[in-house]
């Protein structure tokens, strides 16, 4: 009977195992790990195309705020503007308004002065012409009697009462 050895180098066998092995590296090499560095490149390379996208999404997204804040701020400097031009025309308007409404007073005020003194003058005149017709009659009178004078004393407090009674 033939017993095998359990713990036993066969030349042969160990060359058809080491070929064996090496046939299995190359067919993994090949086969295996040049798919997946090629998938993992691709992978490698779509990640980095996103990173990319995400950096420039991100630049495009900073300079969109950036020129949203600038015309913001462009909006608020225009409305400051048209607020202080507004407050400048109303402030010269209510100026004008107040200009215009104290020269018609004084307009009216001149008139109504204006119009007082002619009355006044007016009234003086027909005071003038009832004194002078009082006086006519009075001579008149005087020239008619002669006046003593008690007469007299009369004439006067007559003539006080009838302009008294014109005025």
């Amino acid at each position: 009977m033939q017993v095998q050895e359990l713990v036993g180098i066969v030349p042969w066998n160990f060359i058809a195992t080491i070929c064996n092995l090496f046939i299995q590296v190359y067919l993994i090499k090949r086969f295996l790990f040049k798919p997946i560095n090629e998938m993992l490149e691709k992978r490698k390379a779509k990640a980095d195309a996103q990173i990319q996208d995400a950096v420039k999404a991100k630049e495009e997204a900073q300079a969109m705020k950036a020129e949203y804040e600038k015309n913001m701020q462009e909006a608020k400097n225009r409305a400051n503007d048209i607020v202080m031009t507004a407050q400048k025309t109303a402030a010269i308007q209510s100026e004008e308004m107040l200009k215009e409404a104290s020269s018609q007073v004084t307009a009216m005020k001149e008139k109504a002065e204006k119009d007082i003194a002619q009355e006044k003058r007016k009234a003086v005149n027909e005071i003038k012409g009832e004194i002078g017709g009082m006086a006519v009659e009075i001579a008149g009178k005087v020239i008619e009697r002669e006046i003593s004078e008690e007469d007299h004393a009369k004439l006067i407090d007559e003539f006080i009462e009838n302009v008294g009674e014109a005025s």
